[in-house]
């Protein structure tokens, strides 16, 4: 059975960061304890979140601010899976919950074109940001290859609902994409909230 109240108690705690009205900046540093917080324990995310598929990796809606000033999600990583090098335009902070993950992130040259930095390993509990003001590029895979890997990304939006870019490796060319998600329901984190 799962503890779903966790993730209710992260985004009651959320929603008090982003309305602080605290920069992004602030409001990332606030969120990183938390989401280590949660990811430290893996009592919580419903199953039906946490399945791999075999043909790509899903991306699961587990809460979205009705105010659309930031969403929950859960990526659910399969063998050799991962995504395609893309921006998010706003702020992030990713936590690992099972698992392991890669993330590669590039910088644009003048011209263009991407520049890859080092692959970075996010093993189980590990937390990293994401934004417009830090490194906003990057792809992201399974660090694993025999088994799946979750992480939990909080962003600065309805991520699944903002218009975004990928870009192509060798010329940084980028095409729009809106990600949405896997998911049709979300769960419901109130149902055995314990305060």
């Amino acid at each position: 059975m799962t503890n779903i109240s966790r993730l209710a108690n992260f985004v009651a705690d959320a929603a008090r960061i982003v309305e602080s009205g605290s920069g992004e900046a602030a409001i990332v540093a606030e969120l990183n304890p938390k989401l280590k917080a949660l990811v430290s324990v893996d009592d919580w995310l419903p199953a039906a979140y946490a399945v791999a598929d075999g043909k790509a990796y899903q991306q699961h809606l587990l809460y979205a601010d009705p105010l659309d000033r930031f969403s929950v999600v859960s990526f659910v990583w399969g063998p050799g899976q991962g995504t395609p090098i893309h921006d998010h335009r706003v702020w992030g902070v990713v936590g690992v919950l099972r698992g392991e993950e890669v993330s590669v992130s590039y910088a644009r040259s003048g011209d263009g074109s991407l520049e890859a930095g080092p692959a970075e390993r996010l093993p189980q509990g590990s937390v990293a940001g994401v934004s417009p003001d830090i490194g906003d590029i990057h792809a992201i895979s399974n660090g694993l290859p025999d088994r799946s890997s979750i992480s939990i990304h909080v962003y600065g939006g309805n991520i699944g609902t903002i218009r975004r870019s990928i870009f192509d490796a060798e010329t940084g060319s980028a095409r729009d994409f809106i990600s949405g998600y896997s998911n049709e329901a979300v769960p419901n984190l109130w149902r055995r909230r314990q305060v």
